[in-house]
């Protein structure tokens, strides 16, 4: 798949996260944070805290099961690294209090072009190790 595919499925899935997100009361504080070392795809605030979502959108192809894609999978530990660092300097660049509270999400966004619908599973707090 060209990149510039990717990207444009990879926006999609951003766009219906945040949609997904502000329809459960998050306020989407932050879209696409980059740094050269990392990129937080959505910083988002409830009453629990900040979360910081990575996501993960793939198109739906006829015969797929949403439950035998686990998106936690494609953390490799490069991945897992880059966001760490892009957090932490997320949290120092916006002089976050150190008593805040946060969390790290998987969205799974699953895109069905045909049927123009899209299902987002989402994984919560996960832990980077």
């Amino acid at each position: 798949m060209p990149k510039s595919e990717k990207r444009k499925i990879g926006d999609i899935g951003e766009e219906f996260t945040c949609r997904f997100l502000k329809g459960r009361g998050y306020k989407i504080v932050e879209r696409n944070y980059l740094k050269k070392w990392g990129e937080i795809d959505i910083v988002a605030q409830n009453k629990d805290g900040l979360h910081f979502i990575e996501v993960k959108s793939l198109t739906w192809k006829p015969g797929f099961q949403v439950s035998e894609y686990m998106p936690e999978a494609n953390m490799r530990l490069w991945k897992k690294q880059r966001l760490t660092r892009a957090i932490k300097t997320y949290l120092l660049d916006r002089k976050i209090p150190d008593e805040t509270d946060f969390q790290i999400d998987i969205a799974a966004v699953f895109l069905d072009f045909e049927r123009k619908k899209a299902r987002i599973r989402m994984l919560e707090n996960i832990i980077l190790t």
